[in-house]
Formats: structure tokens, C-alpha cells, sequence
């Protein structure tokens, strides 16, 4: 019998984020040796979790070239050293990664093995151009971002199968359909979820992502008020693949919070409630 000691650890950070990159990543930097000190294997930042800054368009004066190591990119060297540092699987959030167009960059989701390589690289395909009913809050996110392809990426770690996704990805379920496809054990969906949304949907959400594809869920989010006056939900989660909590941040504050992650859980569920299978396409 697997026990808990025998199981992966994961770990899903919660931030509230300000306007400067410097104090994000120290503070990062903190949740992230908490999350190692506790025995976390993989741990999850937030989306934007180095910058929630005072205007939208602050993420372009911090965006920086793919890839690490030639000194001009401070947020993924602070990636791929605190993975080696922490002996940590780390998914990074999102960080602001230059395109093409000079007034756009791709909300970015990282992921780098425990020796800080970075094995996958996720572009946040559904970008959030809304406007909240019944309230005056309205967001369009394709001002300053460019969407990625809209291609299931997955990626093979110690803990099991990888799916990648990122926030407003949560209402669409036919990306999550896509991920469990390609084998998808675990999904993470690092979110700055907004207060108003969060408090309606938050845990509907993740909760119908992890059920309807048998798979554990890591979602952290973002949490409190920050330099654009943007107040977001926090309460980041780990659910197991029955739907089940597993751990809840329950501040409005910087947070980390660990589970345990059963595998052969995941394959007798699939095995004996094969509702994968069953699908029918219409």
C-alpha cells in the first residue's frame, strides 16, 4: 500500500503581488525555500507573480527575451537558480516574454526541472476581455498580451504527466478534455483570479476541471489588493482528481500550501469510473 510518505509533495504558492519585480522575487524567493523546507517536490507561483503593477502597460518595460543565462533576464535566471537552489520542480507563473510586436508580450508559463533546466513552455492561450456584470470592473488583456497557439501542452516530471494552464483557461473545458488526452495526470492553472469572479466561481471551477478529468488540480492564485487597485480572490487550492480539497490558502496574504499527490490513486479512479472513455463526440 502507497503511503503518504511514499508520495510526492506539491505545492501551490500564493502572492499578492505589488509593482516592482525586485521585492516579488525576494518574496518568492521565501515562499519557495518554505515550500522545499516542508518537503514540496513541485512548486507552483502564481500568474503575474512578479509583477501586478500599477498599469497594464508595466509589464512591457519588465518583459524580457526567451531564455535564461545572459544577464538581461532577472525573472527566469530567479527561476532556473532557485530550482537548483531548492532542488525544486518549479512552475512559474507567468512571466512577460517578448513577441514581435513591441507593445504585446506572451503571458508565459514556465516550467524548470529540479537542475533548472526549462523543459516546457506554456503561452496562456485565452486572454481575459471582459467586463464584469454588475459591476464597473472590465479588463482586456489582448491590449498588452498575445495569445498562444491553441495546443495542449504536457509535460513528463517525476510526479506523473504535466498539464499546463493559466487562469481565465479554467472556463474553457475543452482545453482541460485535451490535456487529460495527452495523458495529463496533474493540471496547474496559476490564476489572478479577481475577487469579484473568484468569490462566484473559483471553487466551481477548479473543482469541475479536477472531477471531469480525474486529474489532481494545483491552482494558486494571486491574493489581496495590489498597485493597480485590483483586489484578487487568493484561496489557492489542491484538489485530488475525485474533487476532493486537499489544501486551501486561507489569507488574503502570501501563503504556500502542500499536499500530497497519490498516483495510484489517479489510475484506479480512471480504471474503475472510466468516464475518460465513455465520451461521445457529437
Amino acid at each position: 500500500m502507497t503511503t503518504d510518505s511514499d508520495m510526492p509533495r506539491v505545492a501551490a504558492i500564493q502572492m499578492n503581488s505589488r509593482g516592482e519585480v525586485a521585492p516579488n522575487l525576494a518574496r518568492a524567493d521565501d515562499l519557495l525555500a518554505d515550500a522545499a523546507r516542508r518537503g514540496a517536490q513541485l512548486a507552483v507561483l502564481p500568474e503575474n507573480f512578479a509583477l501586478m503593477g500599477a498599469h497594464e502597460t508595466d509589464k512591457l518595460r519588465v518583459a524580457e527575451a526567451d531564455g535564461a543565462g545572459n544577464g538581461n533576464t532577472p525573472i527566469q535566471d530567479f527561476l532556473a537558480e532557485a530550482a537548483r537552489k531548492y532542488g525544486l520542480w518549479i512552475v512559474g507563473g507567468t512571466i512577460p516574454l517578448a513577441s514581435d510586436e513591441p507593445d504585446r508580450v506572451y503571458p508565459t508559463c514556465p516550467v524548470y526541472a529540479d537542475n533548472g533546466e526549462r523543459v516546457a513552455r506554456y503561452d496562456k492561450i485565452h486572454l481575459f476581455d471582459v467586463g464584469l456584470p454588475d459591476s464597473a470592473e472590465a479588463y482586456r488583456e489582448s491590449a498588452t498580451f498575445v495569445a498562444g497557439p491553441p495546443t495542449p501542452n504536457v509535460v513528463d516530471t517525476p510526479f506523473g504527466r504535466l498539464g499546463l494552464s493559466v487562469c481565465y483557461d479554467l472556463r474553457f473545458p475543452e482545453l482541460y478534455r485535451a490535456l487529460a488526452a495527452e495523458g495529463a495526470e496533474i493540471v496547474v492553472a496559476p490564476s489572478a483570479f479577481t475577487h469579484t469572479t473568484g468569490s462566484a466561481h473559483w471553487h466551481v471551477l477548479t473543482r469541475a476541471r479536477a472531477i471531469e478529468n480525474l486529474v489532481t488540480m494545483i491552482a494558486p492564485n494571486q491574493a489581496g489588493h495590489h498597485a493597480s487597485g485590483r483586489r484578487t480572490y487568493g484561496h489557492s487550492l489542491i484538489l485530488d482528481p475525485w474533487g476532493q480539497l486537499k489544501a486551501e490558502a486561507k489569507s488574503e496574504a502570501n501563503e504556500v500550501v502542500i499536499a500530497s499527490v497519490d498516483r495510484t490513486r489517479i489510475a484506479s479512479l480512471r480504471e474503475g469510473f472510466p468516464c475518460l472513455s465513455h465520451r461521445r463526440l457529437f
